[in-house]
Protein backbone atom coordinates (compact mmCIF):
# COMPACT_ATOMS: atom_id res chain seq x y z
CA UNK A 1 0.00 0.00 0.00
CA UNK A 2 1.59 3.52 -0.81
CA UNK A 3 1.73 5.98 1.32
CA UNK A 4 -0.56 8.99 1.55
CA UNK A 5 2.21 11.55 0.77
CA UNK A 6 3.65 9.68 -2.11
CA UNK A 7 0.72 10.20 -3.86
CA UNK A 8 -2.56 11.02 -2.04
CA UNK A 9 -5.31 11.10 -4.73
CA UNK A 10 -4.74 7.22 -5.73
CA UNK A 11 -4.01 6.72 -2.07
CA UNK A 12 -7.65 8.35 -1.41
CA UNK A 13 -9.07 5.93 -4.17
CA UNK A 14 -7.53 2.59 -2.49
CA UNK A 15 -8.58 3.54 1.21
CA UNK A 16 -12.15 4.12 -0.04
CA UNK A 17 -12.09 0.67 -1.57
CA UNK A 18 -10.36 -0.97 1.60
CA UNK A 19 -12.85 0.67 3.84
CA UNK A 20 -15.68 0.11 1.86
CA UNK A 21 -14.91 -3.34 1.98
CA UNK A 22 -14.94 -3.79 5.49
CA UNK A 23 -18.03 -1.70 5.51
CA UNK A 24 -16.68 1.66 7.18
CA UNK A 25 -16.44 4.14 3.98
CA UNK A 26 -20.04 5.06 4.78
CA UNK A 27 -19.04 6.14 8.53
CA UNK A 28 -16.07 7.83 7.11
CA UNK A 29 -17.42 9.57 5.21
CA UNK A 30 -20.73 10.88 7.22
CA UNK A 31 -19.39 10.45 10.88
CA UNK A 32 -20.39 8.93 14.00
CA UNK A 33 -23.72 10.01 14.69
CA UNK A 34 -24.09 10.26 18.52
CA UNK A 35 -27.18 11.72 19.97
CA UNK A 36 -27.28 14.76 22.19
CA UNK A 37 -29.23 13.14 24.85
CA UNK A 38 -27.75 9.39 25.42
CA UNK A 39 -29.29 9.40 28.75
CA UNK A 40 -32.87 8.96 27.11
CA UNK A 41 -31.71 6.02 24.55
CA UNK A 42 -33.46 2.66 25.16
CA UNK A 43 -31.28 -0.64 25.45
CA UNK A 44 -31.39 -1.71 21.75
CA UNK A 45 -30.57 2.37 21.11
CA UNK A 46 -27.68 2.19 23.29
CA UNK A 47 -26.23 -1.24 21.48
CA UNK A 48 -26.69 0.02 18.20
CA UNK A 49 -24.44 3.56 19.15
CA UNK A 50 -21.60 0.93 20.68
CA UNK A 51 -22.09 -1.17 17.55
CA UNK A 52 -21.33 2.27 15.40
CA UNK A 53 -18.67 2.99 17.70
CA UNK A 54 -16.48 -0.19 17.29
CA UNK A 55 -16.95 0.23 13.54
CA UNK A 56 -15.58 3.53 14.18
CA UNK A 57 -12.51 1.98 15.97
CA UNK A 58 -12.13 -0.46 13.28
CA UNK A 59 -12.04 2.57 10.62
CA UNK A 60 -9.46 4.40 12.82
CA UNK A 61 -7.44 1.71 12.85
CA UNK A 62 -7.62 0.81 9.26
CA UNK A 63 -6.40 4.38 8.16
CA UNK A 64 -3.56 4.11 10.84
CA UNK A 65 -2.14 1.14 9.35
CA UNK A 66 -2.02 2.94 5.77
CA UNK A 67 0.60 6.12 7.68
CA UNK A 68 3.44 6.77 7.98
CA UNK A 69 4.92 7.79 11.42
CA UNK A 70 4.96 11.59 10.40
CA UNK A 71 1.30 11.46 8.94
CA UNK A 72 0.38 9.29 11.88
CA UNK A 73 1.27 11.89 14.44
CA UNK A 74 -1.30 14.73 12.61
CA UNK A 75 -4.37 12.73 13.31
CA UNK A 76 -3.18 10.88 16.60
CA UNK A 77 -5.92 12.98 18.63
CA UNK A 78 -8.70 12.77 16.43
CA UNK A 79 -11.09 10.87 17.80
CA UNK A 80 -13.25 10.15 15.12
CA UNK A 81 -12.50 8.41 11.63
CA UNK A 82 -14.23 10.96 10.01
CA UNK A 83 -11.91 13.62 11.97
CA UNK A 84 -9.01 11.95 10.73
CA UNK A 85 -10.00 11.50 7.25
CA UNK A 86 -10.22 15.56 7.31
CA UNK A 87 -7.23 16.56 8.81
CA UNK A 88 -5.56 14.14 6.32
CA UNK A 89 -7.85 15.98 3.30
CA UNK A 90 -7.07 19.30 4.68
CA UNK A 91 -3.10 18.53 5.04
CA UNK A 92 -2.93 17.11 1.32
CA UNK A 93 -5.07 19.72 -0.06
CA UNK A 94 -1.87 22.10 -1.28
CA UNK A 95 -0.22 19.19 -2.59
CA UNK A 96 -3.25 18.35 -5.02
CA UNK A 97 -3.44 21.66 -6.16
CA UNK A 98 0.35 21.55 -7.00
CA UNK A 99 -0.34 18.78 -8.59
CA UNK A 100 -2.97 19.99 -10.76
CA UNK A 101 -0.82 22.73 -12.16
CA UNK A 102 2.18 20.01 -12.73
CA UNK A 103 -0.05 18.17 -15.09
CA UNK A 104 -1.73 21.00 -16.89
CA UNK A 105 2.10 21.59 -17.77
CA UNK A 106 2.47 17.83 -18.52
CA UNK A 107 -0.38 18.00 -20.70
CA UNK A 108 1.02 20.32 -22.61
CA UNK A 109 4.11 19.15 -22.94
CA UNK A 110 2.40 15.25 -24.31
CA UNK A 111 0.64 17.29 -27.08
CA UNK A 112 3.58 19.06 -28.08
CA UNK A 113 5.83 15.69 -28.34
CA UNK A 114 7.18 15.28 -32.41
CA UNK A 115 9.69 12.99 -33.10
CA UNK A 116 13.20 14.05 -34.58
CA UNK A 117 14.81 12.63 -38.08
CA UNK A 118 17.58 11.97 -35.94
CA UNK A 119 15.56 9.99 -33.19
CA UNK A 120 15.21 6.09 -33.24
CA UNK A 121 11.57 4.22 -32.43
CA UNK A 122 13.02 3.35 -28.99
CA UNK A 123 14.22 6.88 -27.66
CA UNK A 124 10.97 8.60 -29.14
CA UNK A 125 9.01 6.05 -27.15
CA UNK A 126 11.03 6.49 -24.30
CA UNK A 127 10.68 10.05 -24.37
CA UNK A 128 6.47 10.08 -25.11
CA UNK A 129 6.33 7.14 -21.67
CA UNK A 130 8.00 9.23 -19.73
CA UNK A 131 5.86 12.05 -20.14
CA UNK A 132 3.09 9.50 -19.66
CA UNK A 133 4.34 8.11 -16.40
CA UNK A 134 4.64 11.19 -14.68
CA UNK A 135 0.98 12.23 -15.85
CA UNK A 136 -0.12 8.97 -13.97
CA UNK A 137 1.83 9.79 -11.40
CA UNK A 138 -0.32 13.32 -10.67
CA UNK A 139 -3.44 11.62 -10.91
CA UNK A 140 -4.16 11.67 -14.82
CA UNK A 141 -5.52 8.56 -16.38
CA UNK A 142 -3.77 7.98 -19.71
CA UNK A 143 -5.35 5.53 -22.04
CA UNK A 144 -3.04 2.90 -24.19
CA UNK A 145 -4.89 3.92 -27.07
CA UNK A 146 -4.92 7.80 -26.13
CA UNK A 147 -0.45 7.18 -26.22
CA UNK A 148 -0.68 5.38 -29.59
CA UNK A 149 -3.04 7.77 -31.12
CA UNK A 150 -0.69 10.51 -30.03
CA UNK A 151 2.34 8.50 -31.86
CA UNK A 152 0.88 7.84 -34.59
CA UNK A 153 0.08 11.50 -35.45
CA UNK A 154 3.84 12.73 -34.25
CA UNK A 155 5.85 10.20 -36.13
CA UNK A 156 8.28 11.46 -38.51
CA UNK A 157 7.08 11.59 -42.46
CA UNK A 158 9.15 8.16 -43.14
CA UNK A 159 6.93 6.16 -41.22
CA UNK A 160 3.84 7.37 -43.12
CA UNK A 161 3.75 4.61 -45.06
CA UNK A 162 3.45 2.28 -42.09
CA UNK A 163 1.34 4.78 -40.53
CA UNK A 164 -1.78 4.16 -42.45
CA UNK A 165 -1.17 0.97 -42.83
CA UNK A 166 -1.83 0.43 -38.71
CA UNK A 167 -4.79 3.03 -39.27
CA UNK A 168 -6.35 1.10 -41.96
CA UNK A 169 -6.16 -2.05 -40.41
CA UNK A 170 -8.36 -0.64 -37.69
CA UNK A 171 -7.66 -2.45 -34.86
CA UNK A 172 -5.81 0.62 -32.70
CA UNK A 173 -8.38 -0.04 -30.30
CA UNK A 174 -6.87 -3.37 -29.67
CA UNK A 175 -3.46 -2.89 -30.07
CA UNK A 176 -0.95 -2.08 -26.75
CA UNK A 177 1.81 0.02 -26.73
CA UNK A 178 4.59 -2.27 -27.00
CA UNK A 179 3.30 -4.04 -30.17
CA UNK A 180 3.10 -0.71 -32.11
CA UNK A 181 6.84 0.05 -30.59
CA UNK A 182 7.79 -3.44 -32.35
CA UNK A 183 5.89 -3.32 -35.34
CA UNK A 184 7.32 0.12 -35.86
CA UNK A 185 10.60 -1.31 -34.82
CA UNK A 186 10.33 -3.70 -37.49
CA UNK A 187 9.72 -1.29 -39.82
CA UNK A 188 12.59 0.86 -39.05
CA UNK A 189 15.24 -2.17 -39.21
CA UNK A 190 13.89 -2.76 -43.36
CA UNK A 191 14.30 0.88 -44.16
CA UNK A 192 17.72 0.74 -42.43
CA UNK A 193 18.62 -2.29 -44.28
CA UNK A 194 17.65 -0.65 -47.79
CA UNK A 195 19.63 1.93 -47.10
CA UNK A 196 22.62 0.05 -46.31
CA UNK A 197 23.96 -0.87 -50.02
CA UNK A 198 24.14 2.59 -50.84
CA UNK A 199 25.91 3.83 -47.73
CA UNK A 200 28.42 0.65 -48.71
CA UNK A 201 28.41 2.17 -51.81
CA UNK A 202 29.26 5.63 -51.21
CA UNK A 203 32.00 3.96 -48.84
CA UNK A 204 33.52 2.54 -51.33
CA UNK A 205 34.30 5.53 -53.72
CA UNK A 206 35.72 7.20 -50.83
CA UNK A 207 38.27 4.72 -49.92
CA UNK A 208 40.91 2.12 -52.30
CA UNK A 209 43.48 -0.22 -51.34
CA UNK A 210 47.11 0.46 -51.74
CA UNK A 211 49.94 -1.38 -52.66
CA UNK A 212 51.01 -1.84 -49.23
CA UNK A 213 47.83 -2.87 -47.88
CA UNK A 214 46.51 0.62 -46.70
CA UNK A 215 43.26 2.36 -47.34
CA UNK A 216 42.97 5.72 -48.73
CA UNK A 217 40.78 8.21 -49.73
CA UNK A 218 39.86 9.20 -52.84
CA UNK A 219 40.60 12.67 -51.83
CA UNK A 220 43.91 11.98 -50.79
CA UNK A 221 44.58 9.25 -53.63
CA UNK A 222 44.13 12.73 -56.01
CA UNK A 223 46.55 14.62 -53.93
CA UNK A 224 48.40 11.90 -54.44
CA UNK A 225 48.96 11.87 -57.76
CA UNK A 226 49.22 15.76 -58.46
CA UNK A 227 51.91 15.49 -56.06
CA UNK A 228 53.94 12.65 -57.88
CA UNK A 229 53.43 14.72 -61.06
CA UNK A 230 55.02 17.37 -60.11
CA UNK A 231 57.65 15.88 -58.21
CA UNK A 232 58.35 13.84 -61.66
CA UNK A 233 58.39 17.27 -63.53
CA UNK A 234 61.22 18.09 -61.09
CA UNK A 235 63.29 15.48 -61.91
CA UNK A 236 62.56 16.07 -65.48
CA UNK A 237 64.07 19.51 -65.30
CA UNK A 238 67.03 18.48 -63.14
CA UNK A 239 67.56 16.19 -66.23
Amino acid sequence: MPKAKDNYENWCIRMKAILGANDVWELVEKGLMVPEDKANLNQVQKDQLQAQRKKDQKAIMIIHQCLDDSMLQKVASATTSKNVWDILNSSFSGDVKVKRVRLQTLRGEFEALRMKESESISDYFSRVLTIVNQMKSNGEEVSDVRVIEKILCSLVSKFDYKVVAIEEAKYIDEMTIDELMGSLQAHEEKMLKRNEPIEQALQAKLSFKNNDGRYTSQRGRGQGRGRGFLHGQGRGRGQ
